[in-house]
């Protein structure tokens, strides 16, 4: 057995928790460096610093798995419109047009007239 490829799997299984816990200590002393002195607020733990970082990656940034999903989503959608006819596909088009074309506020004053 091939151990290069051994020392592959224990490093793709360790680096991930790894820099994680890196980042965290990041945010913990950015934090009591920092805003103490700016805001007076108090200084934070390791964990409340986890913390803060996993509510912000909730809030602001979502979990993206990587791309493997939207490609497939992405791919799949690709493979139905080839198999529309031409006529299909502008039927298709103008739907969505009109769909889209009056945004996402306009929909609330189109909705109560």
């Amino acid at each position: 057995m091939n151990h290069k490829h051994k020392k592959g799997w224990i490093l793709f299984l360790v680096c991930p928790p790894l820099i994680f816990l890196g980042v965290t200590w990041i945010v913990m002393a950015l934090w009591n460096c920092v805003l103490p002195e700016i805001l007076g607020v108090k200084s934070i733990t390791f964990w409340q610093a986890m913390g803060i970082l996993i509510l912000s990656k909730i809030l602001f940034g979502g979990f993206h798995f990587g791309k493997g999903m939207r490609d497939f989503k992405e791919r799949k959608m690709r493979e139905k419109m080839e198999g529309l006819s031409p006529e299909e596909r502008e039927k298709f088009k103008e739907v969505w047009r009109n769909r889209c074309e009056s945004g996402f506020f306009n929909r609330r004053q189109r909705n109560s007239e």
